[in-house]
């Protein structure tokens, strides 16, 4: 029996509840890896700046509905949201909490692209005419569908304009110049290019040579994204379960089955597994990506406002081979993020590695400390670009991964692509999983070896040829 489930609107707070990182007598209290269960204090600054979560039961019964979605972060928010505003019946189950994975504790950028695929390579892979069309999905589309969703349902998102790519060699700009260049060929003027001294209007650092200005990026509070879309869900009836882990996907004669440790659901019509990294789980076609861990930190309040080291107020990350990646938030804070590692460190190793960047880009300022840090689970792919695909089986599985970091916006918009598809309403979902991908024998398992070979390797080509743009 469907019952119809109740949860507040997520409401932005204005006072952090601070848990602080060298507080150790709390640290089994709260969150320092993604997805531990529902910690005392909050996993992350996210949580800390967002009003209390109730949360939602754990599937306890057996039922059925059309479509099960697998996953309540990002991706699995706007598929359930989007399927429940055409009335289908949908249930979304969360393994732990809403957002307590990638989609919760990422750096909140956004900008256009499909993970590491931007307006060049789509130009070098596709026509014009479907080059256009995957650049206009991954960018324009990604960023209009969140402000439409955040406007419908009244979300406080903390959603602002403007994203820098600030080079930190000056044979970089040239690599800047040519991806806007790419941009404007495919109908995209929102990059513009700024010198060695415009840049130091944005970014008060001496350690850039330049960079790029795109008005169409921003940045956003990615945690109240979630949340909000959750919250819309269950305004359209859609049921959510936490602590709901899915054990398995069983195909039996009565239709497909997923079942969790104390309950199941008999999906009618179609499974979404948004899960991430681990999709290799359940997925046994999920070969083609590859795990990696980032860190995030935020700062203490800066001493005269965020404005004096980030005049505009826009969210960067540079060009180096190791990227630095931040922005102003709440509180007049600075979020600072980077590194990509085959195994994760510790706490300790991350506030130093962080510290030492911060320092490096804004070295005048002694006074700044990390109040916030955690760390978080990503996956990239051979090629690239995130790996979407559609498994013909005894319905229909729906799975995204392979992110490299980046795509806040787009998986919104890739959840949204997911519901068409079922509902037949286009062929955009088509389009991605078009794109072909390679597997990765064994990449799970050599993760901890693999990943520090290749930066060894891309370090030292950065070394031989530093004005070359390589990122990791």
């Amino acid at each position: 029996m469907t019952v119809k489930q109740k949860i507040e609107k997520p409401v932005l707070i204005d006072d952090a509840l601070i848990a602080p990182t060298n507080n150790t007598d709390k640290q089994e209290d709260w969150s320092w890896v993604d997805g531990d269960q529902k910690p005392e204090h909050p996993a992350n600054y996210y949580e800390a700046t967002l009003s209390s979560w109730a949360g939602f039961p754990k599937l306890e019964e057996e039922t059925t509905c059309d479509i099960v979605v697998i996953g309540g972060g990002l991706l699995g928010a706007s598929s359930a949201l989007h399927l429940s505003e055409s009335g289908v019946d949908t249930i979304l189950l969360e393994k732990n909490r809403i957002g307590s994975a990638a989609s919760g504790r990422n750096g909140g950028q956004l900008t256009p692209g499909l993970a590491r695929w931007e307006a060049e390579t789509m130009i070098e892979h596709f026509d014009y005419d479907e080059a256009c069309r995957l650049w206009r999905f991954t960018s324009i589309e990604c960023f209009d569908l969140i402000r439409e969703i955040v406007s419908k349902y009244d979300l406080s998102v903390d959603m602002r304009k403007g994203h820098l790519t600030a080079a930190i060699h000056p044979g970089h700009i040239g690599a800047l110049v040519k991806g806007a260049d790419a941009r404007r060929y495919l109908g995209d003027d929102s990059v513009s290019m700024l010198g060695e001294y415009e840049i130091k209007e944005h970014i008060n650092s001496e350690i850039y040579f330049g960079g790029a200005l795109d008005s169409m990026g921003g940045q956003i509070h990615s945690l109240a994204l979630v949340r909000g879309m959750i919250y819309g869900f269950v305004q359209n009836g859609g049921q959510v379960f936490e602590d709901s882990e899915v054990l398995e996907i069983e195909e039996t004669p009565n239709g497909t089955r997923v079942r969790t440790e104390a309950g199941s659901v008999l999906a009618k019509k179609g499974i979404v597994l948004a899960v991430h990294d681990s999709t290799f789980k359940l997925l046994s076609e999920a070969d083609a990506t590859i795990p990696f861990y980032t860190y995030v930190a935020v700062t203490n309040p800066v001493a005269g406002g965020t404005k004096t080291l980030l005049p505009t107020d826009m969210a960067v990350y540079d060009t180096q081979f190791q990227i630095d990646y931040y922005r102003p938030v709440k509180k007049q804070r600075i979020l600072f993020g980077g590194q990509g590692t085959g195994t994760r460190w510790n706490e300790e190793k991350t506030i130093a590695y962080l510290t030492s960047r911060l320092e490096t880009v804004f070295p005048e300022r002694k006074d700044l400390k990390f109040d916030f840090a955690w760390s978080g689970t990503t996956d990239l792919t051979l090629n690239g670009a995130t790996d979407c695909r559609k498994i013909e089986k005894q319905v229909p599985i729906y799975s995204v991964n392979g992110w490299s970091g980046h795509g806040v916006a787009q998986t919104v918009r890739i959840g949204k692509s997911i519901r068409d598809d079922i509902l037949k309403n286009n062929d955009d979902f088509a389009m991605l999983a078009a794109i072909e991908h390679r597997s990765i024998l064994l990449g799970r398992q050599l993760s901890p070896v693999a990943i520090p070979l290749a930066k060894s390797l891309l370090g030292l080509q950065g070394m031989i040829t530093p004005g070359k743009m390589i990122s990791f």
